[in-house]
């Protein structure tokens, strides 16, 4: 059996981070289906937290420009990250920041367990 999520194949920082996690938390010893589920959780999580970080940061001009930008049905992923990270000088920084804090919660309830 083959995990989904391999560390050393991952191609950014967030699936690798992610990875990282469900090493750390034994969740790889789990049946698939059951790590797909924690993941799939974990990752709603994750991109809850990363999203309303960004929208405080983007504040209230950048929020409209946000909105402008996802009404447009050919607008790429890659030009969404260019547009935060231009209005958000440290973005990377910042989503790092969230993964380490809620990979911090996971093990520290993990361990408590």
């Amino acid at each position: 059996m083959t995990n989904q999520i391999d560390v050393n194949t991952s191609s950014n920082p967030q699936s690798a981070a992610l990875a990282q996690l469900v090493k750390d938390l034994g969740i790889d010893t789990l049946s698939q289906d059951k790590q797909n589920d924690l993941i799939i959780k974990m990752t709603e999580v994750l991109l809850k937290r990363i999203f309303l970080e960004t929208m405080e940061k983007l504040g209230e001009d950048g929020r409209e420009e946000y909105e402008k930008i996802t009404e447009s049905k050919e607008v790429t992923p890659e030009q969404m990250e260019q547009f935060l990270k231009s209005r958000i000088a440290d973005y990377d920084q910042m989503v790092q920041k969230i993964i380490e804090d809620f990979k911090g919660e996971m093990m520290t309830a993990n361990s408590s367990n």
